[in-house]
């Protein structure tokens, strides 16, 4: 006579490793999202608050903020999207703020800004290149009535991606915001 044997029958086991696999199909994409988010967010932080630094210098020194660039005109200009890329040498655009970056030399994201003096900006100023789809679409950026500026970062943290993160800050609010953060 066989004693009484205890243990998982074979349809107890499909069924948990079916629960275990669709919690991990679940929570997998979600914990690499939140990676790229992290990554973002730490790499723009400290390439916006130097830049930001050395746009209050100038403003200070000039009375205005340094001429714009388009929000096309990004750096590293020849990234390839999703790589590290080395944000040195700098281009002649970007001579007049005498940027020193406190962070890494290679970066994900690309960057750029828009300067605007009262009254001029997005839907205002006569050359539409010169500011505004991103800022105003994405973040519905509004230029006040004195001088202005915001940062614009374009990021692929991903190279398996095909969309695009983007960041902004501006002279008006030192928050750094995001647009489909986490691509």
């Amino acid at each position: 006579m066989r004693g009484q044997q205890s243990g998982f029958t074979l349809i107890e086991l499909m069924v948990t490793v079916a629960v275990i696999a669709i919690l991990a199909a679940i929570a997998i994409p979600s914990f690499f999202g939140e990676t790229r988010k992290t990554r973002a967010r730490a790499e723009v932080t400290p390439v916006f608050n130097d830049i930001r630094v050395r746009m209050d210098q100038y403003l200070q020194e000039n009375g205005v903020y340094p001429n714009t660039l388009n929000e096309t005109d990004l750096h590293p200009p020849t990234a390839k999207e999703g790589d590290l890329n080395p944000l040195s040498p700098l281009p002649t655009t970007w001579t007049p703020l005498n940027v020193r970056f406190s962070g890494p030399d290679k970066v994900r994201c690309r960057y750029t800004w828009v300067t605007g003096r009262p009254g001029t900006g997005p839907n205002k100023d006569p050359d539409p290149g010169h500011a505004g789809t991103e800022a105003t679409t994405r973040f519905g950026f509004k230029p006040p009535t004195n001088d202005w500026y915001y940062l614009l970062a374009r990021c692929r943290m991903d190279p398996n991606h095909t969309d695009f993160s983007w960041f902004l800050t501006s002279s008006l609010d030192s928050t750094i915001r995001s647009n489909n953060e986490g691509q």
